[in-house]
């Protein structure tokens, strides 16, 4: 019973980052760095908490938090791919916005010192058939809807890259952005439709963490999972699948941690609290092979 419970909590919490890390590996694909995913995670998280606590339903709450993430997301495509300015940094002026305005929005709200929102959350869905096999069924069996989404994800996107014509203008939007427009491609919508998605994906990994994991919302509640997921999309070699790996790695990680201090074990809760980031760090650094990265990650002068 206790593995099964720490198995179900390590998928849910592997969540967030999985939905996050497979929008940033979209967006990837197509040459764009886009390090304001903690931005658009913590956006969303906060509008999900909004949403839902006005409406009463964690449904609105969720296509807030999918709203609120393709916004912040256009204005990323306006600054970076637009104005052309530098990537990294309209990534971390994203960051630091989101941090500071929906920090001073929710004091705006509910006061100074904030008010401890509970929030309706995520119904939960049994698999009759998954919920019965061992160890598959501890994960997956009984979870939220955007659980399952992620995992839905995972092979869909493995097959739009591996199997699709679209697929393959993605990855040559990345790789070789003006041979892809030599060809008539137009590389910018391309690359603004997947900075839409990668937005939407990472605000319902926000909204994941409130109207799932926590059931209210905090100041910096998605405390750098937005970076986690950029080195899960590296620590995956921009694969779907290892991406999933690099997910789970963490869920159980953050898993483990909560059990540990559920012990009363004598470690400093400090150090169970690093304990995801430092096992995230160890594996990206430690893992075996080198990652190929989309040649034309990151450039900012494109074809129009």
């Amino acid at each position: 019973m206790l593995l099964e419970t720490f198995l179900a909590a390590g998928m849910m919490l592997a969540t967030p980052i999985l939905l996050a890390a497979l929008g940033e590996l979209i967006v990837e694909r197509t040459g764009v760095l886009n390090i304001g995913v903690e931005g658009m995670m913590l956006t969303g998280a906060f509008l999900a908490a909004v949403a839902a606590q006005g409406s009463g339903s964690a449904a609105v709450g969720a296509l807030a938090a999918a709203g609120s993430g393709m916004l912040v997301a256009a204005l990323f495509a306006w600054c970076a791919l637009v104005l052309r300015i530098d990537q990294i940094i309209v990534g971390a002026a994203i960051n630091l916005l989101a941090l500071g305005g929906t920090g001073a929005i929710y004091r705006a709200l509910y006061g100074t010192t904030g008010t401890a929102l509970v929030l309706p959350t995520l119904p939960e869905w049994s698999l009759p058939v998954l919920d019965q096999i061992p160890v598959l069924g501890s994960f997956v069996g009984s979870q939220n809807g955007l659980v399952y989404l992620a995992l839905v994800l995972v092979p869909l996107l493995s097959l739009l890259f591996g199997r699709t014509g679209l697929g393959l203008r993605l990855r040559a939007m990345g790789d070789h952005p003006q041979a892809a427009a030599s060809l008539g491609y137009r590389v910018r919508q391309y690359k603004v439709g997947a900075l839409l998605v990668a937005g939407a994906l990472s605000g319902l990994a926000g909204a994941t963490l409130t109207l799932a994991a926590t059931n209210t919302f905090v100041e910096g509640v998605t405390a750098g999972r937005g970076f986690v997921a950029l080195a899960v999309v590296v620590f995956g070699r921009w694969s779907p699948w290892g991406v999933l790996a690099g997910a789970l790695l963490f869920g159980l990680a953050n898993a483990l941690q909560f059990q540990l201090q559920a012990a009363n074990l004598a470690v400093p809760h400090q150090l169970a609290l690093m304990l995801p980031y430092l096992l995230t760090l160890a594996v990206l650094v430690t893992s075996p092979g080198k990652a190929v990265a989309p040649r034309a990650l990151g450039v900012a002068e494109e074809p129009r």
